[in-house]
């Protein structure tokens, strides 16, 4: 037996952050993600049966994954295992895996296994859960910030139900730091403490819905004012105590996974819907965030590319030279270009059909028969070529009065540039319009039909 057991557990009790002492003891308690453990839902009813299934927590930091499994770990009849993936080993893991089984053997009772971080688990420790998870030996809870599409193997997620972690609203932070500042057991309520409305907007906004973030600053406000030379004192913690506890806002960010890839989604998309303010907002997130202003840069040419094309062939111009000036003037001034680039971007009139044109000659290149070059466009510039008449009968558009001669340049009918009637594509219609009304109707093919060619 050992003696100081309780003795240690209160040790470390009393260097437990503020935001570890408020986790939620009970489901009536947890704060958050009510579209899935609210009452009469999915998780919740399976939680209050005992009855869970293999699940992967998957959501950003402070959003209540760790703080459900702990209330899992409270109610459960099940054995409750916990580790964390960058501490644990494929060793240990197998360890606990047998000692499951045979509890399920010798007992009938059943494992819940809860790993943080699951993500850091490469294919092949994931691998070794597999077959006892397949088998329902264990039941598996995994926490992870990253997007389990991307970062767990499918087999697993094939046998596990994916619930999605939301960030806390600004609602759901503010009632969290009331209940701790009212909690004298576990919270700070054994101190005298007015959190002013200012203060708690400010908190509640710099956190970004994470609420392990909001009440580790609300405790530095109160600890960093408090006297130990005087036993009753009151804590005003106003907006700049608010202010100098949570410091500059943490943005939710990584730089290879989910956010990398939402965000710049969002930047186009914005783009495309001629949304400036929106496309700068996620330009200023992702710069703010840390990411690669070249990254950026290149996706604002192929935006102007792609999206607006001809219809403002400009764009592509002022999408280039704010690429080239991001490499020449760097962080923080690259900013400007980029900004001035997706604005004219944005407010500059669509057209995908230099695109459209693009991806349907390359599809046409690689699944139909091959079109020869004519005769008369070949090349000539090398002996020989007169005598097998590469170039014969080939005319010289700048010689004829306006530019425009009756000459075949594909030798298949085919249309894959088809402008819109936006900006500059319209005056390109009708300059088409005008060379194929010169242009021969019934075209030379070859030999081959464009379902052949």
């Amino acid at each position: 037996m050992d003696l100081f057991a309780e003795q240690r557990r209160a040790a470390r009790k009393g260097v437990e952050p503020l935001a570890v002492r408020m986790r939620p003891r009970s489901l009536d308690e947890f704060i958050g993600q009510q579209d899935f453990i609210g009452p009469g839902k999915l998780l919740r009813r399976t939680l209050e049966a005992d009855r869970i299934t293999s699940a992967i927590f998957y959501g950003p930091p402070g959003t209540g994954k760790t703080s459900l499994a702990e209330i899992i770990a409270a109610q459960t009849r099940s054995q409750f295992e916990r580790v964390n993936a960058a501490g644990v080993g494929v060793k240990e893991i197998r360890e606990i895996l047998d000692a499951a089984r045979s509890r399920l053997e010798l007992e009938g009772r059943r494992t819940i296994l809860f790993i943080d971080e699951l993500h850091r688990f490469n294919r092949a420790q994931q691998d070794v859960l597999l077959g006892d998870v397949e088998a329902g030996l264990i039941i598996l809870i995994g926490a992870t910030t990253q997007n389990p599409f991307f970062a767990l193997n499918a087999p697993l997620i094939s046998r596990s139900q994916i619930f999605q972690f939301t960030p806390l609203s600004q609602a759901d932070i503010k009632a969290l730091m009331r209940r701790a500042l009212s909690d004298r057991e576990r919270g700070l309520g054994s101190h005298e403490v007015q959190l002013t409305d200012e203060a708690a907007d400010h908190l509640a906004t710099t956190s970004d819905g994470d609420a392990r973030r909001a009440l580790t600053a609300l405790e530095i406000a109160v600890l960093s004012q408090l006297d130990p030379r005087r036993r009753q004192q009151k804590i005003v913690v106003d907006l700049l105590t608010a202010v100098e506890s949570i410091q500059r806002k943490a943005i939710e960010y990584d730089g290879t996974g989910d956010s990398h890839y939402d965000a710049i989604s969002a930047m186009i998309k914005s783009i495309r819907g001629s949304d400036p303010d929106a496309a700068v907002y996620w330009i200023a997130r992702m710069l703010e965030a840390g990411e690669e202003p070249r990254f950026i840069a290149r996706r604002i040419v192929i935006a102007a590319a792609e999206d607006i094309g001809n219809a403002d062939p400009l764009a592509l111009v002022i999408a280039q030279s704010a690429a080239a000036a991001t490499e020449f003037v760097g962080l923080p001034e690259c900013q400007l270009p980029l900004a001035q680039a997706a604005i004219y971007l944005a407010c500059a009139p669509k057209s995908n059909a230099s695109a459209r044109a693009i991806w349907k000659a390359a599809d046409d290149v690689r699944n139909q028969r091959t079109v020869p070059v004519p005769k008369h466009l070949r090349s000539t510039g090398y002996a020989g070529a007169k005598r097998l008449g590469a170039g014969e009968g080939y005319r010289y558009p700048p010689d004829a009065g306006d530019g425009i001669v009756d000459q075949e340049y594909l030798g298949v009918d085919r249309n894959y540039y088809m402008p819109t009637d936006r900006g500059a594509e319209a005056d390109m219609q009708r300059y088409l319009d005008r060379v194929r009304g010169v242009q021969p109707d019934d075209r030379e093919t070859g030999g081959l039909t464009q379902q052949g060619a």
